[in-house]
C-alpha cells in the first residue's frame, strides 16, 4: 500500500479512549512530518468524539481536508451504554453526578414509550459541556467557571435508536442518527422522559456513512503501517 499524505488521504482511525479527537490528529500529523520530514502537512478529522468516547474518526491529509464539511455531514452510528438513576452537569462520567433518582418504578412500558419520543425529526439542546462556540468561547469553557450560558436547540433526526439490552440501572443502545446530534444529550433527555434522570456511561461510533470502524486502523497499527511502507518503498 502506498500512501500521498501530501497529495492526500482519507485515514480511518479506531480514536482510543481518553483522547481527544484533536490529540488523534496532532498525533498524526507530529508523526507523519517526523517520518517523512515535511515542513507542513494539512491535517483535520470530520466529526469530533468526547475523550470517553472510542471509535471512527475520519481523518483527512493534505488536499483531501477539502473534503472535511462533506463528511461530517454525514450520517453516525452509535453503539453504547446509559446509567439509569443519576445525572452529571456533562452528561457522561466525565464529571461527577449532581443528583440521583429511584429506579424501583421504571417499568418496560415506560422504557419503551420515553424511546419512541425520540424517533425522527426532534430538537435538541446541546450539552454545555461541548466544543460549540458561543460569543467566540467554547461553550465548556463557561461551563468550567459555573458561568450562566444559554445552549440554543437545533433540529436533528434520529433515524434509529435501538435499546438492545436492559439490566436495569444499565441500558444498552445503538443510535443512527443525523449530524450534529450529541448522543450525552440524547441519553440526558430520554432519563427526563422517564421522570428519572440517565447520562451516558460508554459511547463506540462504529459508522460515518457507509464508513466502518472495522476497517479502521488504531494508532499503533497506523503507525506500524507507515513504517513498514515507507521502509518497503526505500528498499
Amino acid at each position: 500500500m502506498a500512501f500521498n499524505f501530501e497529495e492526500g488521504e482519507l485515514l480511518l482511525i479506531d480514536k482510543p479512549i481518553e483522547w481527544t479527537s484533536f490529540d488523534a490528529v496532532n498525533f498524526i500529523r507530529s508523526f507523519l512530518k517526523h517520518c517523512f520530514k515535511l515542513k507542513k502537512l494539512k491535517v483535520g478529522h470530520a466529526g469530533t468524539l468526547d475523550p470517553l468516547a472510542t471509535g471512527l474518526l475520519l481523518v483527512c491529509t493534505g488536499r483531501k481536508t477539502k473534503t472535511i464539511q462533506d463528511l461530517q455531514d454525514m450520517d453516525k452510528v452509535y453503539t453504547g451504554t446509559m446509567l439509569l438513576g443519576q445525572t452529571t452537569p456533562s452528561y457522561d462520567l466525565e464529571s461527577e453526578a449532581d443528583a440521583f433518582f429511584p429506579i424501583e418504578n421504571i417499568t418496560q412500558e415506560s422504557i419503551e414509550n420515553a424511546r419512541l419520543q425520540f424517533l425522527g425529526e426532534i430538537e435538541q439542546i446541546p450539552p454545555i459541556y461541548s466544543a460549540i462556540k458561543i460569543d467566540g468561547k467554547r461553550a465548556f469553557l463557561y461551563a468550567r467557571k459555573n458561568q450562566d450560558v444559554i445552549m440554543s436547540a437545533r433540529k436533528i433526526t434520529i433515524h434509529d435508536f435501538e435499546l438492545t439490552a436492559i439490566n436495569l440501572p444499565e441500558i444498552e443502545f445503538r443510535v443512527h442518527c443525523s449530524k450534529g446530534t450529541y448522543i450525552r444529550s440524547l441519553v440526558h433527555d430520554f432519563g427526563a422522559a422517564l421522570n428519572n434522570g440517565a447520562c451516558l456511561s460508554s459511547l463506540r461510533r462504529t459508522y460515518i456513512g457507509n464508513y466502518s470502524v472495522e476497517d479502521a486502523y488504531t494508532i499503533d497499527s497506523f503507525r506500524e503501517l507507515v513504517l513498514q511502507t515507507k521502509t518497503l518503498n526505500i528498499s
